[in-house]
């Protein structure tokens, strides 16, 4: 997928192609999560649309929950998700920067 070590960096052109699908796959993951979230609001808290992607998103990002859990289902998806949510706000940043990363290392390498 990156070119190796013994291979000439990237032009810039196809760099930023590469950085731009990457940022696709990143939104994937991230819009999909949001999407997992907001279901298992509305599911098991009763909520609205907009109350589910406002809890999804909050907890998604690390903020926490907006709305008060009020039943054992709702507290375990939320509990689950938030572990869920720790895992893929890392995993989005990893995606997004790797490819910034290698091109950087790449550099050092060519030019070291």
């Amino acid at each position: 997928m990156f070119e190796k070590k013994s291979e000439p960096i990237l032009p810039r052109k196809k760099f930023w192609n590469r950085q731009i699908r990457f940022s696709i796959y990143a939104s994937i993951v991230l819009v999909f999560s949001l999407l997992l979230g907001m279901i298992g609001y509305a599911t098991t808290e009763n909520l609205e649309c907009i109350d589910s992607l406002l809890n999804a998103s909050m907890i998604l990002t690390g903020m926490g929950p907006v709305n008060e859990m009020t039943n054992n289902a709702s507290k375990l998806f939320a509990s689950f998700y938030a572990i869920y949510s720790g895992v893929v706000f890392l995993s989005v940043i990893g995606i997004f920067i790797a490819p910034i990363v290698h091109r950087f290392f790449h550099k050092i390498h060519l030019e070291g």
